[in-house]
């Protein structure tokens, strides 16, 4: 039997905190639904592991959820950092809590994601049965998700708070702030955490250069390198560069980041052969289990990820490995820039804009004064 959690079993519930995130989460009732915002880099991820702490004290059923598996397996260390064994949390996929809840005949759409309007009228007839067992949901980097999930769980859940921002919608199933709160209800609470605690200075103006909208975040106060556009003259100079980095910085995480599979299958292979002083991990949304699908993100060495599993996730370095893979598409496409935003935001100290061909491809182009030219 599933033991709830309560003060007692945690000495202090968020000691590695700032204090604007301390009160971001202090204003959040226990009830009802609630968005919060935030730029990349304030702690959206860290503090809605926090938020599902807070949440599971009350007893009742906890989940944690993600739009992506890879960013699920970190806020699932997270937690397990941060709570007590027997606590009534978890981490999952919507994917998974889906397929939980309303089983595997859940109806689906012709595009093969789930047919948010007949799971809702599910919910609906449901309504009040087993209250007990109604779990708080918390979603992360939650606009990646359609209005009609949102829609679903303000029935299927006891409550429901949301961290997003919307400068970061990759997913072709996503929706604005405006959306989230109007799907959840007219009484959703909002709340903002700001600051960015991740980025050097140099990386967030960077980024400033692809972001698509809101307002201006707070510049970080810690300075580093400039970010670098690399001409690679093949995928071989790309792995002699990885590895000359992993070597000077043994200890850092190095995120190589590809918008191709077959880019990062090939440079895996390539990574395998060098002689790292750690096994390079690859992760693959194709595989069911093993090692490309579960990771260590903690420990040090290269990890390769397709950009569309990278939100939420965060690296000492970065190398966007594959950028003429963007030449033809217009520069000034919103969808190309939030790619762009949320990739260099991965990057806390070092960050590589790499690109192979004759030209520089035309979004790498006016970045005098961002970047280092190589």
């Amino acid at each position: 039997m599933t033991r709830p959690m309560t003060a007692a079993h945690t000495s202090v519930l968020h000691p590695d905190l700032t204090p604007a995130q301390r009160d971001c989460l202090d204003v959040l009732p226990l009830t009802g639904n609630h968005v919060v915002t935030g730029p990349p880099g304030s702690g959206k991820s860290l503090l809605a592991a926090h938020r599902a702490v807070h949440l599971a004290l009350t007893g009742r059923p906890t989940l944690l959820l993600s739009r992506s598996n890879l960013l699920r397996q970190l806020l699932r260390d997270t937690l397990q950092g941060l709570t007590v064994p027997g606590a009534p949390i978890e981490a999952a996929t919507v994917h998974g809590w889906v397929l939980r809840h309303f089983g595997y005949g859940a109806p689906r759409t012709q595009d093969g994601w789930f047919d948010w309007t007949a799971l809702t009228h599910q919910a609906a007839a449901t309504l009040g049965q087993n209250e007990a067992a109604t779990p708080h949901l918390v979603v992360d980097e939650g606009q990646d998700l359609s209005p009609g999930f949102y829609r679903l769980v303000r029935l299927a859940a006891a409550s429901v708070t949301v961290f997003a921002d919307e400068c970061q919608r990759l997913t072709e199933t996503n929706c604005t702030l405006t959306e989230i709160t109007d799907a959840l209800g007219r009484s959703t609470g909002r709340a903002e955490v700001t600051g960015n605690h991740r980025n050097t200075r140099e990386i967030a103006s960077l980024a400033e250069h692809f972001r698509t909208g809101g307002t201006r975040p707070e510049m970080p106060f810690r300075s580093g390198a400039l970010p670098v556009v690399r001409h690679y003259s093949g995928n071989q100079d790309v792995v002699g560069h990885i590895a000359t980095m992993a070597a000077r910085h043994p200890k850092d995480r190095i995120g190589v980041i590809t918008n191709s599979s077959r880019t990062a299958a090939d440079l895996m292979r390539r990574l395998e052969r060098a002689g790292l002083a750690h096994q390079p991990q690859l992760y693959s949304s194709a595989a069911s289990s093993g090692r490309y699908r579960d990771l260590d993100l903690a420990r040090p060495g290269v990890v390769l990820v397709h950009r569309a599993s990278t939100k939420g996730l965060d690296f000492d370095t970065v190398v966007i490995a594959d950028t003429e893979t963007d030449a033809a598409t217009d520069p000034t496409s919103a969808t190309l820039r939030m790619a762009y935003y949320v990739m260099v935001t991965r990057a806390r100290e070092r960050l590589v804009l790499g690109w192979q061909g004759s030209r520089l491809p035309r979004h790498l182009e006016g970045l005098h004064g961002w970047v280092q030219m190589k």
